[in-house]
């Protein structure tokens, strides 16, 4: 666990939101994610532009937080062909727009995680190229790479006893591989 508190960062980043008309008769609109403003002010829903029915808000500003303990996975999505950070929502309930947006991390780790509860959205977006040098600035300076060790088996040996009947660790006269069946016909017997 890191406690150094020189080993996190924040930045506030604002979500923008497009709104388009629904291409089924059973949505409406459909509503996607297409980029993010680094240092963005506070925001809910505020109308960016309107290109005939189509609208951008910016939904929300949320914290990118940065932790030292993430920098592999920082790492790794930096190398990716285009770097993206992950927004994750949540249904909405009494609003216009059906999402929330909840979270939003630089980590594809972690987007994952969220991803493989089945109850959030994640929207992958591309990173603008501040933000990626910040992320790899942060990550560079506070990566240490792991040494891998071998995980060694116990020296304990189980398999002291050789009779030929079953697990020796399981304390029993009997052998172990009589089906059930038979017993319950030698008792009756």
């Amino acid at each position: 666990m890191i406690h150094n508190p020189d080993m996190y960062a924040t930045m506030p980043l604002g979500v923008v939101m497009r709104r388009t008309p629904g291409v089924t008769r059973w949505a409406a609109w459909a509503w996607k994610a297409t980029s993010v403003l680094p240092g963005a002010g506070p925001a809910d829903w505020r109308e960016l532009r309107r290109e005939g029915d189509a609208i951008e808000y910016h939904a929300a500003t949320l914290t990118l937080e940065l932790h030292g303990a993430e920098t592999e996975a920082y790492l790794h999505g930096l190398s990716t062909r285009v770097p993206s950070v992950y927004v994750v929502f949540r249904q909405s309930t009494g609003r216009d727009c059906p999402l929330d947006a909840v979270l939003v991390t630089a980590s594809p780790y972690e987007a994952q995680d969220y991803a493989d509860n089945g109850e959030d959205i994640v929207e992958k977006i591309p990173m603008p190229e501040g933000l990626v040098a910040w992320v790899r600035d942060f990550a560079v300076t506070y990566h240490k790479e792991e040494e891998f060790k071998k995980r060694r088996r116990d020296k304990h040996k189980v398999d002291r006893k050789e009779d030929g009947i079953g697990d020796p660790r399981i304390k029993q006269a009997a052998d172990i591989y009589r089906s059930p069946g038979l017993l319950r016909k030698e008792r009756l017997q």
